[in-house]
Formats: structure tokens, sequence, C-alpha cells
């Protein structure tokens, strides 16, 4: 990370400037804080404690290089990141976009159910009625409001939901102990728990596709104001430590208030959400039931928005590249209302059991992210770019570890699959 160090420390950037040019990194921030932190961090401190802090660290450091590159590459070229992808050849962009056409379906109900099971805690209907609610909201929101009102609704959000767990968390570091006498810890690693292991580092902290709409958005940021490359990368770094540290905290509020309990989190979309919600509020008082129960639905609803814009954005724009047309804002809303229906369609399958659903599109984003982060890699070293925007030794270094992360989980995981 150490290429990026100078985005940090630029002389000639002053904090009024760095503020005023940040949205990307904290889209993808509030794109990433979804499943992979509410569901995934949570339930991992919940179950196994501690054990599982180190793995999601060293997950974002090893999917750093991969994430970085959409930032890095649109901030050097002025190109988004599948037009690079198209430089290097039509069949790059054909498999990203195959790729991502099925990620964004599953994805988009994933973060869609677990949207409308937090609903459940304020409204009386059925959990499938209540994500066509939530969906159509989101397209209301995209169509009417487009990138300057997501832009400005995620830094609100995102504060409101940062400064929540953290309170949360700091309280519950002085609750009397949850664990009962008799109770044993479970190894995370055990060959059952491969499973879980797999979805949860599927999303952490996001699937790599994301890097892919952090070029898009900047690009449109680019249209509100001039952001420089330092400007660009300072944003995306300040959202991708924002992620790793968050999930850091999800997991201490899992472990805190819920490891050894002998509780564990319910399949059923409407009884997660109101066990999610009794976690802040054994530490934060029964009063506050309500209001973190507003910030949790707010989050994973702006989750929701910016993950419907960010897949939407991305298919517009491969079809467009491969089809050499022009850009059609019609085109993008059609994208996006067809990209919802499909959504509810796989929700409705699933007939509310949210935590299969996530289960299987983390693990879905696991298989894919190989794909997804050599693409990235090729790009980031090509001649695409000037020698001194392609990565250097370090960052060649820690993107063939993460290569190897990936590459090794994802052979371990088929064998898993076949052996069970």
């Amino acid at each position: 990370m150490s290429d990026n160090s100078a985005a940090i420390s630029h002389p000639k950037m002053n904090l009024s400037a760095l503020l005023s040019a940040m949205g990307p990194g904290l889209l993808m921030a509030a794109a990433a804080i979804g499943a992979s932190h509410l569901v995934a961090s949570t339930r991992a401190g919940a179950e196994f404690g501690w054990q599982l802090a180190w793995v999601i660290l060293a997950v974002n450091l090893l999917k750093y290089p991969f994430f970085a590159a959409g930032a890095r590459y649109t901030a050097a070229t002025g190109e988004n990141l599948l037009q690079g992808y198209l430089k290097q050849g039509r069949n790059y962009l054909l498999v990203f976009t195959a790729l991502n056409c099925i990620a964004a379906i599953a994805s988009t109900a994933g973060v869609a159910m677990l949207t409308a099971a937090m609903l459940t805690q304020f409204v009386s209907l059925p959990i499938d009625v209540l994500a066509l609610l939530v969906l159509l909201s989101s397209l209301v929101i995209l169509i009417l409001g487009h990138y300057a009102l997501l832009d400005k609704m995620t830094k609100v959000i995102m504060l409101a939901l940062t400064l929540t767990t953290l309170t949360a968390v700091a309280l519950a570091f002085n609750v009397p102990s949850v664990v009962q006498p008799d109770f044993i810890g479970q190894s995370p690693w055990q060959w059952a728990h491969i499973g879980f292991l797999v979805a949860m580092m599927g999303w952490m902290p996001a699937p790599i596709e994301v890097s892919a709409w952090n070029s898009l958005w900047l690009i449109e940021k680019q249209k509100l104001q001039p952001v420089s490359k330092q400007q660009a990368l300072f944003d995306f770094n300040f959202g991708y430590l924002m992620t790793a540290i968050l999930a850091v905290v999800f997991l201490a509020l899992g472990s805190l208030v819920m490891y050894g309990s002998g509780e564990q989190f319910s399949p059923s979309g409407a009884k997660f959400a109101g066990q999610l919600i009794s976690l802040y509020s054994q530490v934060m008082g029964n009063d506050s039931r309500y209001l973190i129960g507003a910030v949790a639905f707010l989050c994973i609803f702006s989750t929701t928005v910016t993950v419907i814009d960010g897949y939407s954005r991305t298919l517009n724009m491969g079809w467009q590249l491969l089809t050499n047309q022009q850009d059609s804002e019609r085109r993008l809303n059609a994208v996006m209302v067809a990209l919802s229906a499909f959504g509810l369609f796989i929700i409705l399958f699933f007939k509310g059991a949210l935590l299969p659903l996530l289960e299987f599109v983390m693990i879905l984003a696991f298989m894919t992210t190989v794909v997804f982060a050599w693409l990235n890699y090729k790009l980031m070293i090509s001649t695409a770019l000037l020698p001194a925007d392609r990565y250097g030794s370090a960052m060649r270094v820690l993107s063939w570890l993460g290569l190897t992360y990936l590459v090794s989980f994802a052979a371990l995981f088929i064998y898993w699959m076949l052996t069970k």
C-alpha cells in the first residue's frame, strides 16, 4: 500500500478539498457494510469469538490491490475500468460482463431481502412484499435523484451507523459476560465450517467487481467537480480503511454480546433482524431499540441502493462498449428495473430464508472473485497505463499473495463441496 502514501500526505491538498472530493470511496464502503459486515462479521463474532478477527484483516489486505484498481486506473487515465478491460481484448470484457450479470442478480436479491428483514421490525407485512417496496423505493431514488442524491444520502447514513456501532461496542466492553459456565468454544478451523469461512470471505469487504463501480462513480463525481488523482486515491483509501475497521467492530459486537450465550442466529429474515437489533439494545438500553433499528435499516437500505446503482452502471457500460452504442440514461434506467425484477424473483424462490440466501450469494461472490481479481491485476500492470501509474513491486507481490489465497480457498471449497 506504500504506492499510495503520497495520496494521503500530499502537501497541496487541504482538508476541505479532500472532504468535498470524497464520495466514490464512501459509496464503496456503503456497498460493503451490508451482508459482509452486519451479517457475516457479526455472526463470526457470535459463533467463534475473536478467533476470526485476524482473518478479516488479512482478507481486506490481500484483496486491496484488486479493489484499488478501480480508483487508480480511472484517476490515471480518465477512463472507466470496463474501457480498460476492452483495451486488453474484447473477450476480457465479455467474461467480466457475463459473470457480473450473474453476480448482480444474486447480490441485489441478498441485500434487498436483508433490508426487508430489517423493515419487518417496523411494518407487519410479509418479507417478499417489503422486498418489493424496498426495490421500488430504490428505483425511485436512483431514477429521479441520480448520483448526486446517492452521494449526499450515503455520507449521512454512513456517519450515523459508524457512530452508533462504535458506541455500542464501547458500551459492550462493560457488559457482564454472557458466557455460560459450561460453555466450550468451537474452533472455526474445522472441516464442517469451510462453507461459512468461504461465505464470509466472499463478501469481505465486498465483491471485487465493486472496483468497477468505484471507477464509474469517480467519473460521475468528476462531472460534478474536478477530482485530482491524489484526491481520488485518498477517497478510496479512506473508504477501504473504514470498511476494514468496521468489519472488526461488528465482529467485536457479536463476540462481546452473543458469544458463549448459547444463542444462535435464526435463518429466518425477520427473526434475524430482531436478533441483530437486540445485540445493540442489550448494551445501549431497550429505549434505543427503535433508533438502532432505524439506523440499521437505513444502512442496509443505502447498501441496496448503491448495489442496484453500481451493478446497473457496470452492466449498462458493458453493453454499451460491446455493442459500440452511445450512452443512454433510458437504457441505464431499464437495466435498473430489470435487475430489480430478477432480484425479486430470487427472493421469492428463497421464501424469506435470509441466511441461506446470503450464504449462497457470498459463496458465489467468492468463486467469481478469482476472475475479477485477475482482470484487475492484469490491467494494472499493462501498457494501457504509463509506467509511473502501473503497480510497483510491493503491489505486485501483494497481488500475487492475494491471487494465491483466492485460488487456494476456491479449490478447497470445491473439494469440500464434492466430499461433504
